[in-house]
Formats: structure tokens, C-alpha cells, sequence
């Protein structure tokens, strides 16, 4: 199911001001300017590949999400984009991508093993020879989830100028079971109530995936700790990885 907060106009609007562009996009910017096609799984609003249009980029761009309202975002701004409504599971390529890229923890709401190895699967399958899968999933010996909590709430301000506060809150006390349950929370005066999206994470170590990985025919070749390129460690924030066709 995909969340309320993706799946809400109104909320989906959002989104990019509550997610600025930060150095995570500027490391996927890089790859998809050196790659002639690109297949954005989890795309949201498409900022990576509309910001990638803009920057010059002639090849194929295809975005990919199961949220109608976040794709409305990126249609009405790069309508010279491919945006799919949809997910692997029921949209297939052969063969037709140089890179696959699942950006901004996307990875992570894929929560249940059939689901982790049914989109490596198609993954594999729609990479070209010699092309690459990147993606990044939080480290879980960060412990990321201990910081969301409602005194670090955020302020934004919608488009038609409406003040709107967000805050997240784990659920079931924290990681349980590899999963990390929480609530997302918009509110603001001008509404009758606050909207609560329920959201799920899944985390994995770096071995964990890298099993998921051979699995589905896919090989590590490079992991990274942060954004800098930087090895992984223990407590790094994030394992960020590079994986292409077994040969």
C-alpha cells in the first residue's frame, strides 16, 4: 500500500520542500548523467531526473512510483520525462536500462522478503549488458530511527501559503524484528485536524543485502558508508550500493 503522505495531493505537494536537494542527490545526479538510460524506481515527485532534464541530459529518462499524487508533481513539471505509475512488480523491462536507481531510502519500504527478491528480479532483468543498479538503504547500526520524535518537528509552508507542521514518531519502541513502525504528522491551524501517514522500514545489513543481491543475479561492486564515497562502517549513516549483473 503506498502511504498517506505519498498518496495525498495535498501532501505529495509537499514533498520536495520537506526533502530539499541535498549531496544524496547530487551522487545519483552524477551516475544518471553518465548513463543514456535511466530507470528511477520510486521516483516521487522526480526531482532526480527532472533536475537531470534540466541539466542537459538528451537520453531516455523513465520515473517509476505507485503514488498518482507524487507523479502529478513530476508530470507538471518535466512532462518531457517518462513517468509509470506502477511498480516492478507489474510493469517488466528487458534488458533496456544502463542504470536503475532507487533513491531517498526507497529501498527500504520494500518490507517483506517476496517483495525485496521479486524487485531485484525484475531489476536484473531490465538491466543492460554491463549496467548497474544503485541504491542506498540506511545503515541499521545508526540507529536513525531514535531521532524521530516529535520534538524535532519541522516547519514548512505550502503553496498557498498555509503554515504546516510535520513530525515523525516510532512505533513498538523502535526496530523490531528488522522493521521500524512510525507515524508521520501534518498539521496546521487552518485545517480541521491533522493527517497521520503509518509508514513501515525495513532494514538491512550490508550482508543481508548482498544475499538478497546473488539472489536475484545482481553483485556488489562498490559499497559506500556516506555520500562522500566513503567506506562503510559500523555506525555510518548509510550502505550505499553499487551492483551489476553476475557473471
Amino acid at each position: 500500500m503506498v502511504d498517506h503522505s505519498f498518496a495525498d495531493l495535498s501532501l505529495a505537494a509537499l514533498y520536495d520542500g520537506l526533502n530539499p536537494w541535498g549531496p544524496g542527490d547530487g551522487f545519483y545526479l552524477g551516475l544518471v548523467m553518465e548513463a543514456r538510460s535511466v530507470l528511477d524506481i520510486g521516483c516521487g515527485t522526480g526531482q532526480l531526473l527532472r533536475r537531470a532534464r534540466a541539466e542537459g541530459h538528451p537520453g531516455r529518462l523513465m520515473g517509476l512510483d505507485p503514488a498518482a499524487a507524487m507523479l502529478v508533481q513530476a508530470r507538471r513539471d518535466r512532462p518531457d520525462v517518462e513517468w509509470v505509475l506502477g511498480d516492478m512488480r507489474v510493469r517488466r523491462w528487458d534488458g533496456e536500462f544502463d542504470l536503475v536507481v532507487m533513491t531517498g531510502h526507497a529501498f527500504q519500504e520494500l518490507t517483506r522478503d517476496e517483495e525485496i527478491r521479486a524487485c531485484l528480479r525484475a531489476v536484473r532483468a531490465a538491466l543492460a549488458d554491463g549496467g548497474r543498479f544503485v541504491f542506498e538503504t540506511r545503515n541499521p547500526g545508526a540507529g536513525a530511527w531514535e531521532g524521530w520524535t516529535p520534538d524535532r518537528a519541522r516547519e514548512i509552508t505550502a503553496a498557498d501559503g498555509t503554515p504546516v507542521r510535520v513530525w515523525h514518531e516510532v512505533r513498538d519502541g523502535g526496530l523490531s524484528g528488522g522493521r521500524v513502525r512510525f507515524t508521520e504528522t501534518f498539521h496546521s491551524d487552518r485545517w480541521p485536524g491533522p493527517r497521520v501517514s503509518h509508514s513501515v522500514l525495513r532494514f538491512l545489513d550490508a550482508d543481508a543485502l548482498r544475499e538478497f543481491l546473488a539472489e536475484a543475479g545482481l553483485t556488489v561492486v562498490e559499497q559506500y558508508g556516506d555520500w562522500g564515497r566513503g567506506p562503510l562502517t559500523p555506525a555510518g549513516p548509510e550502505i550505499i550500493t553499487v551492483a551489476g549483473p553476475a557473471r
